[in-house]
């Protein structure tokens, strides 16, 4: 079997679950991993045979994608920031939306340009964010919390393969018991989807990623944002900020109720696909 046979048969699985792009992205991804060529020398080697276990590694990865799961959790790996990630299926896929948040608030410590500052990152899961802040900006003392252990222990696995020193601590916010200081900046992309959102949802997010991560109650879809923003008036220092990822449906209410709250501004931020998906409070 040659490169080109096994991306046409990967094709072949992944188009009947995801949209072409997508799909062709999906089988570079596959091809990279089992060959180690990026793109372009995929179509410079297209004719090149397969080894045995490279033939017997690709049936591996047809019977898992068949079954719909997640190319990054068939492959066990995915790319956040510039930085290569361990994932698994106890803790959600990076997206790229949440490389946006890390973006903005690497950006707005530089441009303050006020030297150390400590951050609290909730909900870490993966450890991306706190891994993309910790890269970003190599003098922040950088603080992930997450109430699973597992999730933890795919976090400071990433930390070491990527060499950033990272504080990893098992808590939860709806009931902290750990005292941590204080923090010039707590950010959050905690669990925003309503169970009213399920039928909406693409089965593979649905079937394979962690609900705990994913989806909060119907009655209260602000629990985690009005949690973290109540810690924050006894854990956020002078001059602090939150950012938050949110819902694309949330962003209005969670600014009307801390704006209530007493917050001096909220600023709700577009990603590149023009939804409001984060939110800065001062």
């Amino acid at each position: 079997m040659t490169t080109l046979q096994a991306r046409q048969q990967l094709l072949q699985v992944l188009f009947d679950r995801y949209p072409d792009r997508e799909a062709s992205i999906m089988a570079d991804m596959v091809i990279e991993k089992l060959t180690g060529f990026p793109k372009i020398e995929q179509i410079l080697n297209k004719q090149l045979p397969l080894l045995k276990w490279q033939e017997e590694q690709l049936e591996a990865y047809l019977k898992d994608l068949s079954k719909g799961r997640p190319v990054q959790y068939v492959l066990g790996e995915a790319w956040f920031y510039g930085l290569q990630l361990t994932v698994n299926e106890a803790v959600l896929i990076p997206r790229p939306e949440t490389e946006e948040l890390v973006d903005w608030i690497v950006k707005d410590v530089k441009k303050g340009n006020s030297g150390t500052k400590r951050i609290l990152d909730i909900g870490t899961g993966s450890g991306c964010i706190a891994l993309g802040i910790k890269k970003g900006l190599p003098a922040a003392e950088v603080v992930g919390m997450d109430l699973s252990a597992e999730a933890l222990d795919v976090a400071k696995l990433n930390a070491a393969s990527n060499s950033l020193a990272v504080q990893w601590v098992e808590d939860s916010i709806l009931n902290p018991q750990q005292e941590l200081g204080t923090f010039d900046i707590i950010v959050s992309n905690p669990p925003y989807i309503t169970a009213a959102e399920k039928d909406q949802m693409l089965p593979h997010v649905l079937d394979f990623e962690p609900h705990l991560a994913l989806f909060v109650y119907d009655q209260d879809p602000l629990l985690f944002y009005k949690a973290i923003y109540k810690y924050s008036k006894t854990h956020l220092n002078a001059g602090g900020a939150l950012y938050f990822e949110i819902n694309e449906q949330m962003g209005g209410e969670l600014k009307r109720w801390c704006l209530e709250q007493g917050a001096s501004e909220v600023e709700i931020k577009r990603d590149m696909q023009g939804k409001e998906r984060m939110v800065r409070v001062g």
